[in-house]
């Protein structure tokens, strides 16, 4: 079957292996992503690490970094030259790159998906709330990334043929616990956005509450840089605290290897509230044990696979660092039910081969 997968998301390197595995799974797949996109964090260039069996192409964007507005001006000449079977649109129902894929798709009688990870019901002003009635009037299939967004399209007014899966898996082979851990004091780990909503100012001051030897590593950009630095030295710990920015997303297994904890301590707002947190699966893949708040999808993301804490509670985060840090037992507990977690449920091969089941149903 020939399938079109349009996706910004697929200028990450460590997301490309699924693309390789749906491809092995009887597909003939073309990925049209944009040369870079921008966001809070900077920029991301389009990075071709996993290309085997399926092809990458670049596609002009306009209004990068727009998440609503984004959208592609050949995407029309790309369908009518590849007269797809089905096209993926991996974007959200009520996003302008959406609605030209679905219209393009419908135009040549190719079948159509999009996905979501919306796990808040929220309506739209115009013209963005008539786009995504129209879309989730007119798709074939969706896609959602948790049983929340799962939900929300519901609650919208979906009422076509919806599949409950991840956006994305980890490689086992990329993602992978360490060897061996050398002498090194207690390291806390944070991967992600440098904003408000991740919860970092309670993890800085869960960290102030800890005592002896420990550090902290943040990975990531963001616009909170400077006010997390202030508070850090406001605390006493800026010397404790090292910000490493955005590194390339193929560094990231390294990364891992030098945490001792792995901790997402998002917070629900009125407009969002953590819709997977991929890197704790990263994190569970990589033999690091992972704290999460009770934000969104997060719990069901852990299982009893790692340390749930009350969002928001200081206190709480501090405890369970501290639980990690001297019970040893619990630490092998959770580093062996962690990567038992990610094999069973959100590895690439996985995720790649109940997207292709998708597929073969919308042809069938």
């Amino acid at each position: 079957m020939r399938v079109l997968m349009i996706s910004k998301a697929c200028i990450v390197g460590i997301y490309q292996p699924k693309l390789e595995a749906i491809a092995r799974g009887g597909v003939d797949l073309t990925v049209l992503a944009p040369p870079s996109w921008r966001d809070e964090r900077g920029v991301q260039r389009l990075e071709r690490a996993h290309t085997a069996g399926y092809q990458l192409r670049e596609i002009p964007i306009r209004f990068n970094g727009n998440f609503h507005l984004h959208h592609y001006p050949t995407l029309g000449r790309e369908i009518r030259a590849l007269q797809p079977q089905i096209a993926h649109i991996d974007e959200e129902p009520y996003n302008l790159a959406t609605w030209q894929a679905l219209y393009h798709a419908r135009r040549r009688g190719a079948k159509s998906l999009f996905f979501s990870w919306q796990n808040i019901s929220r309506a739209y002003p115009p013209p963005f709330s008539w786009g995504e009635g129209w879309a989730l009037r007119k798709a074939d299939y969706a896609l959602a990334g948790t049983a929340g967004a799962a939900d929300v399209l519901r609650q919208k007014g979906y009422r076509g043929r919806l599949a409950t899966i991840p956006q994305f898996g980890t490689s086992p082979d990329l993602f992978k616990p360490a060897v061996d851990r050398p002498e090194r004091p207690f390291t806390i780990g944070f991967v992600g956005r440098l904003v408000p909503e991740k919860g970092l100012h309670i993890l800085l001051r869960a960290a102030a509450k800890l005592d002896g030897d420990w550090r902290l590593r943040l990975v990531g950009g963001g616009g909170g840089r400077a006010e997390f630095r202030a508070l850090a030295r406001a605390l006493g710990i800026g010397e404790q605290i090292d910000f490493l920015g955005q590194l390339p997303s193929t560094d990231l297994p390294a990364e891992y290897h030098r945490l001792d904890a792995l901790v997402l301590p998002s917070l629900t707002r009125a407009n969002w509230k953590e819709q997977f947190g991929r890197v704790l699966v990263e994190a569970m893949a990589s033999g690091v044990p992972v704290i999460g708040s009770d934000s969104g999808a997060i719990p069901g993301v852990v299982g009893d696979a790692g340390l749930i804490v009350p969002e928001g509670d200081a206190d709480a985060l501090a405890q369970a660092l501290r639980d990690l840090r001297d019970q040893s037992r619990l630490r092998a507990e959770l580093i062996e039910k962690g990567r038992a977690r990610f094999l069973a449920h959100y590895t690439h091969e996985r995720i790649a081969a109940a997207t292709v089941a998708v597929y073969q149903k919308l042809i069938s």
